[in-house]
């Protein structure tokens, strides 16, 4: 029987932030397998933990190969099921450095003891941003039923990836992004054909502070509760727009109009193109 385990993401209260299940020994499943406990788990995301690649870097024991599932499908790279795996190996092994091979690169992960519980940091792989064509945007937005007016024009609609891809939008209000009905297999349609992974919504609360939400219906959920993923893609977003500094620490807090209640810290380093994703974690009882 395979051993399943449950953790949050993003929150040091098991009712808050983004659950997932994490594998720790998945050197029996095959992918059909892999789906199916995924989907009768029904969290936006699973992961599988192996053994590593060969010649992948880390100290004896501490590197993995880490796929993720969706109920509906594999996915290239999930953050908060990172932050939950990392936490999870921490507890048996102690803090220390982490290496993942997954599908979208190579993560490293480090994980601390703090007063109130380990402390995750992924490493994104390298990210880039792209422009969406005005059709698609046009879609996307019709899809979510979003009058153009409701968009904050100091964020420009984009692509951005930082081991996924996320359709980047910025809410003028905060009620505008509390306000999240949409139509589901059409937006599901068009991030199919864009191969997205969320749609990553945002409006701005502070200087260095965000509220986001995150349709996620290609996995089969309405909305993912916290999600390291588009968090990555999101800081390497606002970096090369020029709407934070080149180095920074972001706030991001996810989850709070759903009940579950997150935050993502995001830090961007000058010089490294790579973005750094950290989160607390503690086990579902």
């Amino acid at each position: 029987m395979t051993d399943v385990l449950r953790y949050t993401a993003f929150s040091e209260d098991p009712a808050g932030g983004n659950p997932a299940g994490v594998v720790l020994d998945a050197s029996g499943l095959d992918d059909a397998k892999m789906l199916e406990i995924a989907a009768g788990l029904g969290y936006s995301e699973t992961a599988f933990l192996t053994a590593p690649p060969e010649g992948l870097g880390g100290a004896q024991g501490r590197a993995f190969t880490l796929r993720y599932f969706s109920p509906k499908a594999e996915v290239a790279f999930c953050g908060h099921a990172t932050v939950a795996t990392a936490v999870a190996l921490a507890e048996r092994t102690g803090p220390g450095e982490l290496v993942f091979a997954t599908p979208a690169g190579t993560v490293p992960v480090s994980v601390r003891a703090t007063e109130t519980g380990l402390r995750a940091v992924l490493t994104s792989v390298e990210p880039y941003i792209e422009d969406i064509d005005p059709a698609d945007l046009a879609e996307a937005l019709a899809a979510l039923d979003w009058p153009e007016a409701d968009l904050d024009p100091a964020f420009p609609p984009r692509i951005a990836y930082a081991g996924a891809r996320h359709l980047v939008l910025g809410a003028a209000t905060r009620a505008r992004l509390a306000d999240l009905t949409y139509d589901f297999p059409r937006l599901e349609a068009l991030m199919r054909r864009l191969d997205l992974t969320t749609v990553q919504l945002v409006h701005r609360a502070g200087p260095a502070e965000f509220d986001v939400r995150d349709p996620f219906p290609i996995g089969g959920v309405v909305e993912d509760a916290a999600t390291g993923a588009a968090a990555a893609a999101f800081g390497a977003y606002a970096r090369e727009l020029g709407l934070v500094p080149a180095a920074a620490v972001l706030t991001l807090r996810q989850g709070e109009d759903m009940g579950r209640p997150g935050v993502l810290t995001v830090e961007l380093r000058a010089g490294d193109p790579r973005v750094r994703v950290g989160g607390s974690a503690v086990r579902i009882p």
